[in-house]
């Protein structure tokens, strides 16, 4: 056999080859389809065409490839000539392995593409494709919960420029840049929960969870395996596949503990553990799990005398006190009321403006519910208002029960001359609990609203400052 004969034949066996190459693949895969170089469809199999919907390859041929296959990339590999081997191209049931490869002619131009899908026939590449979808589930499910904890509020949100609103940023500010626990001190509303979020939402932790959990709101029973979580079936009713806690939700993030001083004396001492040894083992669970989380604890309640009633752990409150931010209340910062109203009333969407004897007015108030009882006052003053500029009267309206900060301030009896700070406040609580009672015919619902407290929350203080529910 001469030369020219011998590479004739080479041609031929080339020639075979690759027939016999497309055949097979088209055989075994689940569709086959041919465009032209504008990417039109010049031949399709009949399985695929059944796929899409069609009742005939016929149907498809001469429409542009994505009009019958959704998402299609062969006008790509027109385009580009580059081919792409293995793909995943979403479908209603499941995805399909596709493999796209241009065609040229015999002068090396594109004039065309070829695709193949090959879920059909190879069943090895099924385990392959549930991993991908667990793992498209599971991402898309972290994406979610990660959005959903992501903080609502930076420091621009909490408005002030007194001297005791720059300190509290201040403070709050140089806390962001460590992992110490940090203790945010101050009566009811007055946006505590604010600069926890304010604070993790400047730290290095911001690109992860900001998870809250209130040891007020959550009854005792159940406080532990919502912090911990559970282990499988660790008790009657308990989810058999387990359930991760806030501590576990919240890891590589931060953990705010709102209303700490309510948390029960057992799991008190079970957050120690957590703050000094960095690990916990889920309610059921014998299995130790190591924790990173940078704790945010707030609280409204004088934990230095729960200490002395045996209601709050000392060393437990030394651990949280390492950076302690004392959030002042408003009657403490009444030059801020202008630029708070200002910016309560553009959140609540309303048009009104506050006049200058509104303004006087708002600054005679005690204000014992602090910021989210001038954002109730102020609703109230813009939705019963009949004019654009609200004055003394609709104010006066909104508020209700009027408290002057005189009368609020000055107490019943004098102080003792030794008396101790935490005597003094447990005091000044006492008179201003009575007094809301009194105004409210001893309703403890209505005094706590009108104090801003939660129920349960007032309550607590009644039982410990020994008030009976009649007075």
């Amino acid at each position: 056999m001469n030369d020219r004969e011998s590479l004739k034949d080479y041609q031929r066996v080339r020639l075979l080859a690759i027939r016999s190459l497309f055949e097979n693949i088209e055989q075994s895969s689940e569709g086959t389809v041919i465009v032209d170089r504008d990417a039109r469809i010049v031949w399709m199999n009949e399985r695929y065409a059944k796929r899409f919907g069609l009742s005939s390859a016929e149907q498809a041929i001469g429409q542009p490839c994505e009009s019958v296959i959704p998402g299609s990339l062969l006008r790509e590999v027109v385009r580009t000539g580059r081919p792409i081997l293995l793909d995943l191209q979403d479908m209603p049931k499941e995805p399909l392995v596709v493999m796209r490869l241009p065609v040229h002619d015999d002068a090396g131009a594109v004039i065309g593409a070829i695709g193949f899908a090959l879920f059909g026939e190879l069943h090895s590449l099924s385990p392959l494709l549930k991993r991908y979808q667990s793992m498209q589930q599971e991402l898309a499910s972290t994406r979610s919960l990660l959005r959903a904890r992501q903080t609502k509020y930076n420091f621009a949100h909490f408005i002030g420029t007194s001297t005791a609103s720059l300190e509290v940023k201040r403070r709050a500010r140089r806390s962001a840049s460590t992992d110490s626990p940090v203790l945010l001190l101050g009566e009811t509303g007055t946006g505590k929960e604010l600069l926890a979020h304010a604070i993790h939402s400047a730290s290095p932790r911001a690109h992860k969870a900001f998870v809250s959990i209130n040891s007020a709101a959550i009854p005792e029973t159940l406080l532990e395996a919502e912090f911990f979580g559970t282990a499988p079936g660790a008790f009657t009713g308990a989810d058999r596949k387990g359930r991760p806690g806030k501590l576990q939700i919240a890891q590589g993030g931060t953990l705010f503990l709102d209303e700490i001083g309510d948390m029960p004396l057992p799991l008190q001492s079970k957050l120690l553990r957590v703050l000094q040894e960095k690990e916990f083992e889920p309610v059921g669970s014998n299995e130790v799990l190591r924790s990173d989380v940078r704790v945010i604890a707030a609280t409204s309640t004088d934990l230095e005398a729960a200490i002395k009633r045996g209601e709050f752990r000392a060393d437990l409150y030394y651990r949280l006190n390492v950076l302690p931010i004392n959030v002042p209340p408003l009657r403490e910062r009444l030059e801020d009321l202008p630029a708070l109203s200002e910016v309560i009333l553009e959140e609540l969407d309303s048009h009104h403006e506050l006049a200058v004897e509104a303004l006087e007015l708002l600054g005679q108030h005690a204000w014992p519910g602090n910021i989210r009882e001038l954002r109730n006052v102020l609703e109230r003053a813009a939705l019963l208002g009949d004019t654009q500029v609200l004055g003394a009267a609709d104010i006066r309206g909104a508020i209700g029960t009027f408290s002057p900060l005189e009368r609020v301030s000055a107490p019943v009896m004098a102080a003792p001359g030794n008396e101790t700070f935490s005597a003094a406040r447990e005091r000044f609580e006492r008179q201003l609990i009575e007094t809301t009672l009194a105004q409210c015919g001893g309703k403890v619902v209505e005094a706590a609203r009108q104090l801003g407290l939660g129920r349960s929350t007032l309550y607590k203080k009644m039982v410990a400052l020994g008030i009976s529910e009649s007075q």
